[in-house]
């Protein structure tokens, strides 16, 4: 069964530009929060934990780095899994025709994963950009093509192109699938990325913080908890982010929606009046 469109598609796309079209209370609250904490993690890393014995100041940018790329293998996984979804509720026999997905559970997974896989490429960018930062005082460059360095441009790349796919122009259902298929694609190269330190030989060094059961630290103290709570806060950054970007992927759809209804009453116009 084919969804029919909303009646005011016209009146809301006509308000996409509003705050309340992608802002409520619990999204003004979350991003006092998310501020707020941004503030607090700013005081933990330049003042309340420590200069490393090795590499000084320098090692503050971990705070930074380290939890840009965990949010962004956060953001691709769930890019992979509501791609995987979008898969399941758009097969064969399973609704949709003539452009339009039919299921509303589909339309929102895609819009979901469109908004993580976004919200990885931009974390993703802040861990090249503070990794050449770091590389530079530890390496004295700002990038050497080794194994961690260069698979984490191929994922960044590789999330660009699937951004990308998702601006062609196709049919609704078409677009959707196609982009899932190429998110599942895609997320192979995470364990690629987090174990290439472990498969080859490689400048970067070994995970900072290991979580897997039984795993050892290679911080402790203040440093230890700083990372956490910097993790912690660009968890919270990121799905205030995400939020606003899933919405404002919703406005894009009812405007388009809207603007192909304004056409066919063009053409249904254009019809009557030639009769």
């Amino acid at each position: 069964m084919i969804e029919t469109p909303e009646p005011d598609l016209r009146e809301q796309a006509q308000r996409a530009g509003s705050l309340s079209m992608t802002g409520s209370v619990a999204t003004r609250l979350l991003g006092v929060v998310a501020i707020a904490a941004v503030g607090v993690m700013a005081l933990l890393a330049l003042w309340i934990s420590p200069a490393d014995a090795v590499q000084g100041d320098a090692v503050r940018l971990m705070y930074v780095h380290v939890p840009s790329i965990w949010v962004a293998y956060g953001g691709f996984v769930l890019t992979a899994f509501a791609s995987a979804r979008v898969l399941w509720r758009t097969r064969s026999g399973a609704g949709g025709t003539y452009g339009v997905i039919a299921d509303r559970q589909a339309r929102r997974w895609d819009r979901v994963a469109g908004a993580a896989a976004e919200l990885g490429v931009l974390f993703t960018a802040l861990t090249l950009v503070t990794g050449s930062l770091w590389g530079k005082v530890t390496w004295g460059t700002y990038w050497q093509w080794d194994a961690r360095l260069t698979t984490t441009v191929l994922l960044f790349v590789t999330y660009l192109g699937y951004l990308a796919l998702r601006r062609l122009p196709a049919e609704s259902r078409a677009r959707a699938r196609r982009s899932a298929v190429m998110a599942l694609i895609a997320v192979v190269n995470l364990p690629i990325v987090h174990y290439s330190v472990d498969w080859w030989r490689t400048l970067h060094q070994e995970a900072s913080l290991n979580l897997e059961p039984g795993g050892d630290r290679n911080i402790t103290g203040e440093m230890y908890w700083t990372l956490l709570y910097s993790w912690a806060t660009f968890t919270v950054v990121a799905l205030w982010i995400g939020i606003h970007r899933y919405r404002v992927l919703r406005l894009e759809e009812l405007a388009e929606e809207a603007s192909l209804e304004e056409l066919l009453a063009q053409r249904r116009d254009e019809q009557a009046a030639g009769r």
